[in-house]
């Protein structure tokens, strides 16, 4: 009898599969050459919408004087004053907001097993949105009578320990000896309703002129961003952004049932709260840069998903996609609305129909209909 051969089963799953190893130092990951298509188109895209958001405003400017602005070759300073301290920080925060975003909502529907999941459900902008409009209201360091530094320094910290918190309180509420993605999600979804009408109810007994103030935040706007907001969520994805592609492989072993994970060798409770934290600091800090933007957690990993053609949300392409949907979003809330509109604005009028959808395909896989 001949014996079977086991020289190459590996790389020939691999190459059968579309699939290249991709190796550095003692870490490898197997690249899929459709993701790698779809990442460089998503940049192509994303790279064509910054230049639009440069170009296009009340003062529009050819593109020849967007190059010469960023570049500094413009001889009278006017033009690049108003492309790279007033447009170019509100376009990378965007951009930038949108990568963790889609980042942190990979991350999570990976670990839930849930395209329901993501850091609404967690508890991270509800969080964050309770605690800067607690603080508004009570006239704290993030607008009454502080000084500009110390507000633009005030309100980013309340965001991320509101978030912080948030996430704690759903995960500890959700524990029980394990965490379980459905328990999770059902979870996140009653301490947001509870975090809901606590926000609306400090928005009720504040003072009218604090409590517009609070709501422009909590609709999720980019006007007014500066590079003090660019820098920590720049600062979040360089440090996160590692750590979590090393953790591809859990992320993909978590799809299998918490037994099998075991037996492979995975701390499944411990390796579940470490992506956990990365994708709610992820959260937490574009939540605090840009305020809760709906919808882009939700949406962005599954429709990476689909673009990729993978079982399980990608992260690289969900943090491009999430970074494309909210420059575009902008790019919309700015150019082609009568009047300028929070950019949360446009991803929940995007976003809620994309929603529907995906409530009516779980139900019909689930065999509801």
């Amino acid at each position: 009898m001949t014996a079977p051969h086991h020289a190459e089963p590996a790389t020939r799953a691999v190459r059968l599969a579309g699939q290249r190893p991709l190796r550095l130092g003692g870490v490898s990951w197997l690249v899929r050459p459709r993701g790698v298509a779809v990442t460089l188109t998503g940049l192509a895209a994303l790279l064509l919408l910054l230049a639009l958001n440069l170009r296009l405003g009340d003062i529009p400017m050819d593109l020849a004087d967007v190059v010469r602005a960023v570049l500094g070759a413009d001889g009278t300073g006017g033009t690049r004053m108003v492309i790279m301290e007033l447009r170019m920080p509100r376009a990378l925060t965007g951009a930038l907001v949108g990568a963790a975003l889609g980042l942190s909502g990979a991350i999570t529907q990976a670990i839930a097993r849930n395209p329901l999941a993501g850091p609404d459900i967690l508890g991270v902008t509800s969080g964050a949105s309770v605690t800067v409009v607690g603080l508004t209201v009570a006239g704290g360091a993030a607008y009454g009578g502080a000084s500009g530094a110390l507000a633009s320094i005030g309100l980013p910290l309340a965001a991320l320990a509101g978030g912080l918190a948030g996430a704690l309180l759903v995960y500890g509420l959700a524990w029980r000896r394990g965490l379980d993605g459905y328990r999770l999600v059902l979870v996140g979804v009653g301490v947001v309703a509870v975090f809901t009408n606590l926000k609306y109810w400090l928005l009720t007994v504040g003072d009218v002129n604090d409590a517009t103030r609070a709501m422009v935040w909590i609709s999720g706007s980019l006007n007014g961003r500066g590079y003090e907001h660019v820098v920590p969520v720049a600062v979040a994805l360089a440090l996160i952004v590692p750590v979590t592609l090393t953790g591809t492989r859990v992320l993909g072993a978590l799809r299998l049932t918490d037994d099998t994970v075991k037996g492979l060798g995975v701390r499944v409770d411990l390796a579940r709260a470490a992506l956990l934290l990365a994708a709610v600091l992820l959260a937490s800090v574009a939540t605090a840069a840009a305020g809760p933007i709906a919808f882009v957690a939700l949406a962005s990993p599954q429709i990476a998903l689909r673009l990729a053609g993978v079982a399980q949300p990608p992260l690289v392409v969900s943090a491009v996609t999430g970074a494309v949907l909210v420059t575009g979003a902008d790019l919309i809330a700015r150019t082609l609305t009568p009047v300028e509109l929070p950019v949360g604005v446009v991803t929940a009028v995007l976003g809620a129909p994309y929603l529907i959808y995906l409530l009516v395909r779980v139900r019909r896989t689930k065999g509801g209909i």
